[in-house]
């Protein structure tokens, strides 16, 4: 008797701006992804991460979009095909909702690269997916991030934890911006 199989495949939309490409995850984006992850700059989601915990951060955004049917893109910079974070919407298992999130590697932050990556996630997931309005769960701390909300107006909605760590639910604007 053959043992039975299953294939499992996945559409992942592919997003443009005028500076980006949002696109799936592969395994070329590892030392992107690994710098990030096992650098001070998570400190706001959990980290820094060993190198096992930042392959399951490389591995694991796949498994969402098959799940959930959305998920994390990866943002790669248009002009010279760095990979410039991941920006998309994620509802783990333990989150009250969708929400929309974003990570900006280093070198890539104050070029608005974030701003235009997440309205063109935020836009698809209203526009296409049907979601929203959308929920960001930010670190009080996390100045960038919270400011990036409020540009996208988003409001702060109310104070929660995220697996023990503070944060707070910045609600954004229901449909799709022009």
């Amino acid at each position: 008797m053959q043992p039975q199989t299953a294939t499992i495949s996945v559409e992942i939309p592919v997003l443009e701006t005028d500076r980006l490409i949002l696109r799936e995850p592969r395994k070329s984006d590892w030392d992107a992804v690994r710098a990030f992850g096992m650098s001070d700059r998570t400190r706001y989601v959990g980290g820094p991460f060993s190198e096992w915990q930042v392959w399951s951060t490389l591995v694991s955004p796949i498994g969402h979009w098959v799940i959930r049917g959305y998920g994390l893109w990866t943002v790669e910079e248009k002009t010279t095909g760095r990979i410039a974070g991941r920006i998309g919407v994620i509802n783990h298992i333990d989150w009250p909702e969708p929400e929309l999130g974003w990570h900006i590697y280093d070198g890539f932050e104050g070029k608005g690269l974030a701003f235009e990556g997440a309205m063109a996630a935020r836009n698809h997931a209203h526009g296409v997916m049907g979601l929203g309005p959308l929920i960001s769960q930010i670190h009080p701390e996390n100045a960038r991030s919270r400011r990036l909300a409020e540009r996208m107006g988003a409001v702060i909605e109310s104070e929660s934890t995220v697996r023990d760590t503070p944060c707070l639910i910045y609600r954004h604007p229901a449909g799709v911006a022009a």
